[in-house]
């Protein structure tokens, strides 16, 4: 590729493959590195290896994690009679950054979207129902995306919670939310007045 010698021209295709990444910036990723320190360049490989090798699911909340149980589902110090339902790690870790929240988690790995094959059974609705009987939840927040899917989502788990259980609140987050809005790309502010002004499910 344009001179360069085929482990150069290699890494740069590596580096193509990813998100949002175009041809220039994988040229610049790749020259940058060869300016780096060979421990550096390491460091950087070892890490790629290390989540790839350690990073699994939570068994209780699906979130990221080197454990069996990540770390907040394991905190003594959080409210673990309310848990905060999200699309996806992204969304919990934007929440968890506006330190808006002191409950539990539930990720559902995706939103219901029956236009791409998506149903109840593709994501984890079953396991998010047990737990709210299972931990005998006391308030569950619907904190999915405001997009079409994930308000079909948010509709779909309110309407089962309120067949299933009797006497558990149900809130979704609301302020400062706009739709079609994703919430990794909110800022904590704007997170945390959603979170706080949250209303109840109708």
């Amino acid at each position: 590729m344009y001179g360069y010698p085929e482990s150069v021209a290699k890494l740069i295709e590596e580096f193509r493959k990813l998100p949002g990444i175009g041809e220039k910036t994988a040229e610049r990723l790749v020259l940058h590195l060869l300016k780096t320190p060979e421990t550096e360049a390491l460091k950087l490989a070892g890490a790629i290896a290390g989540i790839k090798k350690n990073t699994k699911m939570c068994k209780k909340c699906f979130a990221l994690t080197d454990q069996d149980t990540c770390r907040i589902c394991s905190s003594e110090k959080r409210d673990k009679k309310t848990v905060c339902v999200v699309e996806r790690p992204a969304d919990m870790a934007s929440i968890e950054k506006s330190a808006s929240y002191n409950g539990l988690y539930h990720i559902l790995q995706g939103a219901l979207s029956p236009m791409d094959g998506i149903g109840p059974d593709e994501i984890r609705l079953k396991e998010l129902f047990k737990r709210i009987r299972d931990e005998h939840i006391i308030e569950v927040i619907i904190a999915t995306g405001t997009s079409v899917e994930g308000e079909a989502t948010a509709c779909f788990i309110a309407d089962n919670i309120k067949k299933i259980f009797n006497n558990i609140k149900i809130s979704r987050i609301a302020s400062g939310i706009p739709m079609g809005g994703d919430l990794k790309y909110f800022d904590q502010v704007t997170l945390k007045r959603a979170m706080e002004k949250r209303y109840d499910f109708k």
